[in-house]
Formats: C-alpha cells, sequence, structure tokens
C-alpha cells in the first residue's frame, strides 16, 4: 500500500527557504554547525556559493540573503565581512543580520553603520538594488520623513522597478500602522495595477496589504470586527481575489523566489471568504510549506495551516 501513501515533501511543514532546495540546504547545515557550538569553514564557503550562484537574479538574491540572516546568527556574518572587507555578498548578509538584530531588540536608533555598509556594497556592484533596499529598511525603522525616503526609492526603481522587498517596504511605511495611511496604500497599489506584469515578483503586494488590512479590521474588535468577512466582498477585494485565484496556481505562472509565500496569503484569504474550493487548489499548490504569517494571526501557524491543507487537501484526496 506504500503507493497510496502521502509523499513526505508534501506534508505540511514550515521552511524559511520555501522552493529553494539549494538555500535549504546550506540554512540547515548552517544550524547544524551552530547546534554543534562550531563554525565550520566548509559551511562558510556553501553560504557565499549559494549567494553568489543567484547572480543577477536581485529578487533571489535577496530572499537567500534574508533566510541565511536569520539562521546565521552575528558571529558568521561578522566574520566572513572583517576577513572579506571587498566581499560585496559578505557586507551585505552582515548589514541584513545587523539589521534582523535592530528589528528584534525593538531598536529604531543609530543605524547609521548599517548604511555606510550597505553604501560599501552599493559602490562594489553599482548595479545590485539590495544595498538600497536594506537603506530603505533602516529609514523606515528610523520613521523618517518621506521626503528621506524618495531618493532612495528611485535608487532601487532605477535598478529593479519590481523588487519585492523594497515595495513590502514600501507598503509597510505608507500604512496608517506607521507614517501612512489607507488612501497612501491605495495610491501605491492603484500606482502599479495598470503597469504591473502580472507574474512580477509584486504580483501579491494588493493582497498582502487587503489582508493587512482584513486583520487590522478583526485586531480592532467590536462591530467592525464581526462584520470583518464582508472585506473580501467589496469589489477591489472581489476581484484581487478573483484574478490571484485564477492565476497564481497555474504551474509556472509565478515564478519568484517567495512565490510560495504569496500562495499562502492568497490561500489564507480564500479561507477568511469562505471560498473554500479554491482555497483547497491554492494550499495544493503550496507543496505544504507554510508561512508564519499571515497563518499566526490564529494561533500557531504551522497548526492552523496544518487545519486548512488537512480538511481542503489531505480530507479531500
Amino acid at each position: 500500500m506504500s503507493a497510496f501513501r502521502r509523499r513526505k515533501g508534501s506534508l505540511p511543514r514550515l521552511a524559511p527557504e520555501l522552493d529553494d532546495v539549494d538555500l535549504g540546504r546550506v540554512r540547515q547545515r548552517l544550524e547544524k554547525c551552530w547546534s554543534r557550538g562550531q563554525l565550520d569553514i566548509a559551511v562558510v564557503a556553501s553560504v557565499g556559493q549559494v549567494i553568489e550562484e543567484a547572480g543577477t537574479d536581485w529578487d533571489r538574491k535577496a530572499h537567500r540573503l534574508e533566510v541565511l540572516a536569520a539562521s546565521a546568527g552575528r558571529a558568521l556574518p561578522g566574520i566572513w565581512q572583517r576577513n572579506n572587507p571587498r566581499n560585496q555578498n559578505a557586507l551585505l548578509l552582515r548589514a541584513w543580520s545587523d539589521l534582523l538584530l535592530a528589528r528584534q531588540q525593538g531598536s529604531s536608533g543609530d543605524l547609521n553603520d548599517i548604511r555606510e555598509t550597505c553604501r560599501t556594497a552599493a559602490d562594489l556592484l553599482p548595479a545590485d538594488p539590495i544595498p538600497w533596499v536594506l537603506i530603505l529598511a533602516t529609514l523606515r525603522m528610523e520613521r523618517r520623513p518621506y521626503a528621506d525616503l524618495a531618493a532612495v526609492w528611485q535608487e532601487i526603481k532605477a535598478r529593479d522597478p519590481w523588487n519585492r522587498e523594497a515595495h513590502l517596504q514600501a507598503l509597510g511605511y505608507l500604512s496608517p500602522d506607521e507614517c501612512g495611511s489607507t488612501s497612501q496604500v491605495l495610491d501605491l497599489l492603484d500606482g502599479m495595477r495598470s503597469v504591473m506584469p502580472a507574474d512580477a515578483p509584486t504580483a501579491g503586494l494588493e493582497l498582502i496589504s487587503l489582508v493587512r488590512g482584513y486583520q487590522r479590521t478583526v485586531s480592532a474588535g467590536g462591530v467592525a470586527a464581526i462584520g470583518a468577512g464582508d472585506h473580501w466582498r467589496r469589489p477591489q477585494a472581489a476581484k484581487a481575489l478573483d484574478q490571484a485565484a485564477q492565476d497564481w496556481p497555474r504551474p509556472g505562472f509565478l515564478h519568484h523566489a517567495a512565490s510560495r509565500a504569496d500562495l499562502n496569503v492568497l490561500a489564507y484569504a480564500l479561507t477568511k471568504a469562505s471560498r473554500t474550493a479554491e482555497a483547497a487548489t491554492v494550499l495544493r499548490a503550496t507543496n505544504g510549506i507554510a508561512t508564519p504569517w499571515p497563518w499566526n494571526t490564529d494561533g500557531d501557524p504551522l497548526t492552523t495551516y496544518s487545519h486548512w491543507h488537512n480538511r481542503l487537501v489531505s480530507g479531500a484526496s
């Protein structure tokens, strides 16, 4: 009966690397290295290699840097950068690691050291948008005026017009939770709709914004929270769900590094909109890879994802 068993790879699981197999191998080696309490030179080399192999796929490179920065702690990026002060990837890993640490500590203090590291990295590879993306992130953390971010935004757009991480930073900054408003978020999304390719790395931005708005309404409580389900019946939200549910699960349609993360957002939104048949199709397309957000707003993310996956996918097969 083994032919009828579910493949291990489709079982619900959290995987920071998503479907990037090469990145996953390096992440696991790195974490095993730290669990033994020692830094293996071969592991450092594999970290450098997997970043280098992303080449000019800036979206893939950013994804790999973010995952490795979260797994490497502070020691490896610091050692690598000190031993290779002119290695652009070492500088970026150090900057991203420092940025994550600042976020974890809730620090919005002086982030000039991170910006200086990024400027050095930008000089070493001028075509790379990632140093500018990280600078944008530091300015957002400091709640700097919009004028301070605008010049950096132009540097990013000139290099990678649909950079996912940069647009997520802009979306957060412009949200009513930070320095902007709902109308400013709508302006950003309206400006993208008519010119953005349907399969761009930023394809999920509108849906991410809609999910955040839904969760904001639910967390506010009261009468608004009771009627939060109506959020998904509004014309623009329904249209966004219709288009994404039609296109995104198609094999090969989404091909950016975080496509599985965007599929998770879509699956979550469809469950909240009670569109379970479509949610099943999207969950199947995730191949069992869960992401912490947005499922974590309903409790343990893997438990919540697994509930829907088992109910709509495994239970129906």
